[in-house]
This record gives structure tokens, sequence and C-alpha cells, in this order.
């Protein structure tokens, strides 16, 4: 991905987030940076790319925070004052890496295999018939979008099955209680995108399946799971699972809008938790998910061999690689995601010393925004360049 073009992260949708993380351990080690820029200032400028309402984002550095910052405003039209720097922000798909973490973390203790079926974990599925093959499909596929399930999330999915930029549901429905099996239900009628392990193609489905997965297996439920095994242990203060509609994000924040039938933007920051859960529940802090992105990276969190099932590529992936080269020479990857009324997104670099984690609040569609995020990297990595 070229640090002037985040189109097609855009586009991703909830589908943004270990899609672009499976291929970045393989560029080496790098240097910390001399210099630092100021991070104030990249903010400031993400925040006036038209349909953005706030931006906050923070950048560290082995784990010091190296600098801070928010432009924009709280709520639309400039109302609200300035964003906190420090505030909570939903991270999206980027939950799907760190429900993928437990998901290994559990095969490592014995709990399941990769190569366990689906039909076989989650009986329910194969008894009800809500998944098609559920006796076939593996952890593994699921983890790798390989497994041919196909997505639940776009009202309209692409021709070969992936969602697309109209979601499936009523986005300003923010206290239906929607349970995952709810979600598998209206994936069911759509066409398979592959035989099971064929291809990769993204679906939230499996994610939405993997964290009931998880619940299965350690009888406790995911918001649990993520808090005792990540959240804690990486002293990720201000994480957490949002689970309960119509739960916002707590604490002062940006709040995000949607355009309504008639093309006027409608507060959504009570996005509904129901529609989430393992394929993009969680609301975390640039700190924070800057802090697991560093231990994934840095392989503190799962042995090689399991965390390869992540970081290999397949050949026959197509997905668009999360990389990018900064003017100053160094690479970064990136991990991202978005849904209606905001992106967030994690630069780092491929030894794990240095993230930027930003999250934009929006006014419009996110797939008609066009962010130069890739700019406000150099800004604060390569300031002489």
């Amino acid at each position: 991905m070229s640090q002037r073009n985040v189109r097609p992260l855009l586009r991703a949708g909830l589908a943004a987030g270990v899609a672009m993380t499976m291929a970045a351990q393989a560029a080496p080690a790098i240097a910390a940076p001399a210099r630092v820029g100021n991070v104030q200032k990249a903010m400031e400028e993400l925040a006036r790319t038209p349909g953005v309402v706030g931006a906050v984002g923070g950048a560290y550095v082995d784990g010091k925070p190296v600098g801070m910052g928010s432009g924009g405003s709280r709520l639309l039209d400039g109302q609200g004052g300035r964003i906190p720097a420090d505030a909570r922000f939903r991270i999206w798909s980027q939950t799907k890496q760190m429900v993928a973490t437990v998901v290994l973390q559990l095969v490592g203790e014995g709990r399941f295999g990769v190569d366990d079926k689906l039909g076989d974990l989650l009986p329910v599925v194969a008894e009800k018939d809500l998944v098609e093959r559920a006796d076939e499909i593996t952890v593994r596929q699921m983890l790798r979008h390989t497994s041919g399930i196909p997505d639940w999330y776009a009202g309209k999915p692409k021709p070969d099955g992936t969602e697309g930029d109209d979601p499936s549901f009523d986005v300003f429905d923010f206290t239906t209680r929607y349970q995952p099996l709810d979600l598998v239900k209206w994936s069911r009628a759509r066409p398979r995108t592959g035989e099971p392990g064929e291809k990769w193609s993204y679906s939230n489905t499996n994610y939405t399946l993997l964290g009931m997965v998880i619940e299965r297996a350690t009888g406790h439920d995911l918001a649990t799971e993520l808090h005792e095994r990540l959240f804690g242990p990486l002293e990720m203060t201000k994480s957490y699972l949002m689970v309960e509609p119509p739960d916002g994000v707590k604490g002062p924040h940006g709040h995000g809008y949607y355009p309504d039938a008639d093309g006027t933007p409608r507060d959504v920051d009570r996005f509904n938790a129901g529609y989430t859960g393992g394929a993009g529940g969680v609301v975390s802090t640039a700190h924070d998910v800057s802090a697991f992105q560093r231990a994934f990276t840095q392989g503190k969190l799962l042995p090689p061999e399991l965390q390869r099932v992540l970081t290999d590529r397949l050949p026959s992936d197509s997905r668009i690689q999360g990389k990018s080269r900064s003017s100053c020479g160094d690479d970064f990857y990136i991990t991202g995601g978005l849904a209606p009324g905001s992106i967030a997104m994690t630069f780092y670099s491929a030894d794990g010393r240095r993230q930027f984690a930003m999250s934009f609040t929006l006014s419009v569609k996110p797939s008609a925004v066009e962010l130069d995020a890739g700019k406000a990297v150099e800004t604060v990595f390569c300031p002489s360049s």
C-alpha cells in the first residue's frame, strides 16, 4: 500500500483488521529515529480532510510516548471542543487480530486444534444448518479467511461475495439486541466464496464464529477472555469489548456520523454493539492498541509456529499488502478497520519498536474519505524528509 493511498483499506469496512497484518514479520529490524516530528500538527492536518469531524493519534517508540495530538472537534460543525488526545475510540476490525491471538493461545493450551472442524466446536451451526459445510471448515481457515463462509456485513456483496460499501443492517438501530448467531444466519442465504481452504476471501462471519468458539471452549464470555489474556497483562487499562446496546464509548471522545436516506449526517455514536463482537467490538486508545501491536509483532503473545498461522501469506492471497515505504526509507505496516462513523488504523514498524495509532470520526460514509495517513507517519517518523 502506498503511503499516499489508503483507499483500499477504507473500502474494507469492518473487514480491515487481520487481513492487513498477516505479512507483518518479513522486513528487517530498523533503528529508532533520531528525531520525532509533531504529532499534534499531523493530526490537525488530517482533521482538515473533507468528511473528517475529528482526529486523534499517538506515536510510540519502544513503548514510550513520543507525541500525542488531536484535531477537529468532538461533535459535528466544530461543536463540543477538542477531542482529548488520549480518548477512547472504536478500533473496529483491529479487534480481529486480538481475537485471533486468543484463539491461538487456546490452541497452544490444547483446548482445540487449528485443524479442528467448526461443526465439532460449535455443533449448533451444523445442527441448525447455519453454516454450509461446517463439518469441513477448520479453525485455521476461519482465522485466515479461507473458509469460504460468506460475509454478513454488506447489503449488496461484491461479485466475489465480500462486503460492499453499504451495510446489510439498519445503521440507526441502536437498541436491538442481536446475538452472534443472528449475524451468522444473515450470511446463510449468500453464496459461498470458495471451497474450504481454497482461497482468501474476507468475511466478518469468520470472526463472529471464532468469538463463539472462544466462549464455548472457555465457558467465559469473549469480553472476559480478552481482558484476562490481553488487556490486563499488557496494561491496556482503557480497552474493553463493547457488548450491550446502546453502549457508547466511555469518557470524552469524538462522535461519528453517517448520512441518512436524505444525505443528512446523523450521530451514530451509539452504533449497535450487537453488530460487532469478535469481528470489531473492541474500544481502545492509541496507547493501548500500540501496546498490543508491539507485543504481537515482537512475538510476545504466541509461539512462532502459531504466530505463523496469521503471518504466513497464502500464494492465492490477492489482498492488498498493508505495507508503506516512507520517504526516509523505512517500512511501516498497517492494520485498521472502519464502519459507519469512523476509521481507525495503526502503522507499525516490522521490528515492533514504533507505532502510530490514529482514529478519525466522520460526517460521511467511510468510502467517501480520502485520507493521506501515510503523510502523517512521515511527518512524525521522518521529520527531516
